[in-house]
This record gives structure tokens, C-alpha cells and sequence, in this order.
């Protein structure tokens, strides 16, 4: 049994070797037909790629083979270009050449003509020189004086000559110069002027307010004159309620607390609920109304000048100018008019308008703060710009303007002349009569004051001085020396804004009749004009 069934397994292991040969032996057939196809199809696609490898290469070499003689060619353009100018150069230098020999050739010769005129100067000077010497020694002989005595003679009489056309030449340089430089100055100013246009307002200390009617007054005065009593003590401001029909009055030396109150009034008046708590508010309203247009006016201005970097505080300070006068000139439009007249006669001369108009601007500065500090509104108006760091220019005009500095600018002038220019206009500022009065009676008193003087009239509102003298005590040449002399004087012991004109009358009438015949009047008159500034 064990037998049989080892020869089975046996003959089965056999069975299966056998057909496992078989099976690999079909398998190898197989798969050497699948590699001879596959190798088949390699060879193909390698001779494929080499087809194309070689195509593309090929067209590669003729694209760059053609790149290559474009190369070429431009080059050679490029060679035959720089030969053409080469040859253009040699062309040029070549004739250059013969230029400069031709010059030379011409140097020579004119280097020859000159030694030969060198030559013959040379034997002219040597006679010249032998006259010379034989006219000094006759004139010695004539004149009994040696060389050097004679030189001396003729030194000295040459320097006195020239000095004294040297000192007449100075004279009328001097005189030429003021007469053009008074031209120039009153032409830059008068060129400055033309171009303002200023309206004034004058000074007034009171302010009135309209009412509907007269009914209104006892509301403002309110029971026992509690509501009066609280608009005065709220607003600083004096109210008058007198029989004035339909108008109530305000007075106060500080113009802004004026202002201030007469919006609250006027709120008050057109709401018609006057009581304390109700005039608080609106004077409340009233001092932000005022304080808005204080900005306003300072930016306004700014804008105006085209002025710029200003700092806060000295902003604030200008915007109150607004309510400030001065002899009845508002003063923030005193500043602007001053400013623009300094920035036109700087633009004239050549000089930094922005900071000419800067100057203008704030020169009266201190006189928006002068009423709450003490001091002279020139020392506040200089803290305060150097508080707010101020360009030293701005600080010293205004110093300067009142003469309290010496200019260190001639910005510092103009502004100086642009304010004097400001005031002096008629209708700027309102004069007091008895102030008035007072420099008409000095005028013609200075006048009078000299020998030979008749009679003196302040006339044109103390512009204009005209002084009648004795003709049998001066004569013409003394008169028009009496002019300049009370000119000189006036300008010494007075302060006045603009020019005063000194004029001179001077006349005599001499006649004399006979028994047969008259023979009428002689008259001789003088009338001699000066000036002073």
C-alpha cells in the first residue's frame, strides 16, 4: 500500500515536471517573440528620433549659420562706415594742416613787420628822448629852475586842482544822489500807497442797542434792577437806560466786552426772557460768537498776507485787533495796511516780501494785550514774538518802529515808513482839536522865532508853513536861506507824520513921484520853498 501509493506520487511528480518544462518552454518561445517585437520597435522609434534629431539639428546650422552671416554683413556695414569717417578725419586733419601753415607762414610774417616796427619805435623814442632833453634844458635856462623844482611846481598845482574838482565832484555826487534817492523813496512809497485801499473806523467807548419799544426797558432793568445788575456783572460792560426813545447804551473802555455784550443784548432783546440764569447763557453764546470771530479774522488775515507758520498764541492776539483802535484807527486794519505797504516797497527793492508783510503785521502786536498787562505795547508786542519764537527781524521792527532799536534790517525801515505812511493819511486818525491846535500854534511860533519874520500861517492843516519877512532886513539868497533853516528846525523840536513845506514870501514895492510924471511901482518878490521830513 505504502508502495503504491510513493510510485504514484512518484509518477505524479513526473507527470508535473514534465509539464512544467513544457509550460516554461512555451513561455520562452512567447516571450522571445515579445522582446524580438519589442526590440523591432525600438529600432524604430531610435531610427524615428534620429530621423528628427538630425532634421532639427540641421535647421538649427541654418538658423545660425544664417544669424551668423547677418552678423557678418553688419559688421562689414559697420567697417565700411568707420573707414568712410576714418578717411573723413584724415580728410579734415589734412586740410587743418595746411591751414596752420598757412598761418604760421602768415605769423611769420607778421612777427617779422612787427620787429621792424619794434625796431623803428625803438630808434623814434631814442630822438624823441633827445628832444625832450634839449626842450627840459632850455626851458631850465628860460625859467631858471632845475627838473625837479619844476616837478614840484607842477605836482602841487595839479593837486590843488584836483582837489577842488574833486570836492565840487563830491558835492554834486552828494546832491545828485539825495535828490535821486528822495526820488526813488517817494516814488516806491507813492507806488505802495496807490495800491491800498483802506476804510477806518473811529474810537468809540459807547455802544447802543435798538429796542422795539420803550416797554422793554423795564424788563432789562428788571424788579429792584436785579436783571441790569447781572448783565453788569456777567458781561464787565456799563448799561445806561436812560429817556433815549427806543435805545438802550452800553459803555466800556475794553472793546471786546462791548462786543460781547451788545450780542447778548441783542439775543436778549429779540427773545424778550431777560432774567439772570437766561443772561448767563447768552452772554455765554455772545463771548463764543466774539471769540469765533476773533479765529476768523486772524485766519482771514493770514490768508490775505499769505503768511504762513504762525504760532497759536500770536494768532489769538492778532484776531484781537479787530476790536482795537488807536487815535480812532481800527488797528488790526492799521496792521494789514502796514504790512502790504511794506510788502510792496520791499518787492520794489528786491527784498523778502513775506517776511516785509510778517513784520507789518505784527509791529503793533502788543497793543492787543496792553490793556491786561502793563508796560508800553512795544515791550509786550517784542515778549510776546519772542515768546512765540518770531523771526529776529519781526522782534526787531518792532522795536525799531518806535525808534526804541536801531534798525537791523532795512525791512525794519520799510516797516517803520509803512506805518508812519498808515497814520499819516488823511482821514487814518482823529486828532483832538486842542492837540490840533497846539501844533499849529508851535509851527508858527518856530517860525516866528527867527529874525526877519513878519508874519507866519500854519495853513493845509499844519502841512504847509508860509512865513512873510521884512524885505529891507533879507534879501532873496537870505530868504531861500531862512526856508531851509526853519525846515531843519521844525524837523529837530517836532514829531509830525508826513512832510511840512516851508514857504518864504519876500517883497518889496519901492515908487516915488515927481511934480511932471509918475513913474509907477517896483516891485521885487522872493518866494523860496523847503521842505522838511
Amino acid at each position: 500500500m505504502d508502495v503504491t501509493i510513493i510510485v504514484a506520487a512518484l509518477a505524479g511528480l513526473f507527470v508535473g515536471a514534465v509539464a512544467v518544462g513544457l509550460w516554461l518552454q512555451l513561455g520562452r518561445r512567447k516571450t522571445g517573440r515579445k522582446a524580438e517585437a519589442i526590440l523591432e520597435e525600438a529600432r524604430k522609434n531610435a531610427e524615428k528620433i534620429e530621423r528628427e534629431a538630425y532634421l532639427k539639428g540641421k535647421e538649427k546650422l541654418q538658423r545660425e549659420r544664417s544669424q551668423f552671416q547677418d552678423q557678418v554683413k553688419r559688421r562689414e556695414r559697420e567697417l565700411s562706415k568707420n573707414e568712410e569717417r576714418v578717411r573723413s578725419k584724415e580728410k579734415e586733419l589734412w586740410r587743418m594742416r595746411n591751414q596752420l601753415q598757412e598761418w604760421e607762414r602768415g605769423l611769420k610774417q607778421e612777427e617779422k613787420r612787427l620787429a621792424e616796427s619794434q625796431e623803428a619805435l625803438e630808434k623814434e623814442k631814442a630822438r624823441l628822448k633827445e628832444i625832450v632833453e634839449q626842450q627840459t634844458a632850455r626851458l631850465e635856462r628860460m625859467s631858471g629852475l632845475n627838473r625837479e623844482e619844476a616837478k614840484k611846481q607842477l605836482i602841487e598845482q595839479m593837486v590843488a586842482e584836483a582837489r577842488s574838482e574833486a570836492a565840487q565832484m563830491l558835492i554834486d555826487i552828494k546832491n545828485e544822489a539825495m535828490e535821486r534817492a528822495r526820488w526813488e523813496a517817494k516814488e516806491i512809497m507813492a507806488f505802495a500807497i496807490e495800491r491800498m485801499a483802506t476804510e477806518y473806523t473811529m474810537e468809540n467807548t459807547l455802544v447802543s442797542v435798538s429796542l422795539p419799544n420803550d416797554n422793554l426797558k423795564g424788563l432789562i432793568i428788571g424788579r429792584e434792577g436785579r436783571n441790569i445788575k447781572a448783565f453788569e456783572a456777567t458781561t464787565g460792560v456799563k448799561v445806561i437806560v436812560d429817556d433815549t426813545p427806543e435805545t438802550v447804551v452800553m459803555s466800556s473802555f475794553d472793546p471786546i466786552k462791548r462786543e460781547v455784550a451788545r450780542i447778548a443784548m441783542e439775543r436778549l432783546v429779540k427773545s424778550k426772557n431777560i432774567n439772570p440764569r437766561n443772561i448767563e447763557n447768552e452772554v455765554q453764546r455772545a463771548q463764543k460768537i466774539v471769540d469765533d470771530s476773533i479765529r476768523q479774522a486772524a485766519e482771514q488775515t493770514l490768508r490775505e498776507l499769505k503768511i504762513r507758520k504762525v504760532h497759536p498764541e500770536m494768532k489769538e492776539w492778532l484776531g484781537r485787533l479787530k476790536y482795537r483802535t488807536s487815535y480812532g484807527q481800527n488797528i488790526l486794519q492799521h496792521s494789514k495796511e502796514v504790512a502790504w505797504l511794506a510788502g510792496h516797497m520791499a518787492a520794489e527793492l528786491g527784498l523778502d516780501v513775506e517776511l516785509a508783510r510778517r513784520a507789518g503785521l505784527f509791529h503793533d502786536i502788543g497793543k492787543a494785550v496792553s490793556n491786561d498787562s502793563e508796560g508800553s505795547h512795544v515791550t509786550i508786542g517784542v515778549e510776546l514774538a519772542t515768546r512765540c519764537g518770531e523771526h529776529p527781524v519781526v522782534i526787531n521792527s518792532i522795536l525799531a518802529h518806535h525808534e526804541e532799536a536801531e534798525p537791523i534790517s532795512p525791512i525794519s525801515v520799510l516797516v517803520t515808513a509803512a506805518d508812519r505812511i498808515s497814520g499819516a493819511r488823511p482821514g487814518a486818525r482823529r486828532e483832538s482839536l486842542e492837540a490840533y491846535t497846539q501844533r499849529i500854534t508851535k509851527l508858527e511860533e518856530l517860525a516866528n522865532s527867527f529874525e526877519g519874520v513878519a508874519k507866519t500861517y500854519a495853513i493845509s492843516a499844519g502841512r504847509e508853513v508860509r512865513v512873510i519877512v521884512i524885505p529891507e532886513k533879507l534879501s532873496d539868497a537870505e530868504a531861500d536861506l531862512l526856508a531851509s533853516d526853519i525846515a531843519k528846525k521844525i524837523k529837530e523840536t517836532m514829531e509830525y507824520p508826513g512832510q511840512i513845506k516851508i514857504t518864504v514870501i519876500r517883497r518889496l514895492i519901492a515908487s516915488s513921484t515927481t511934480g511932471e510924471f509918475s513913474n509907477g511901482n517896483q516891485n521885487q518878490s522872493a518866494r523860496v520853498s523847503a521842505s522838511a521830513r
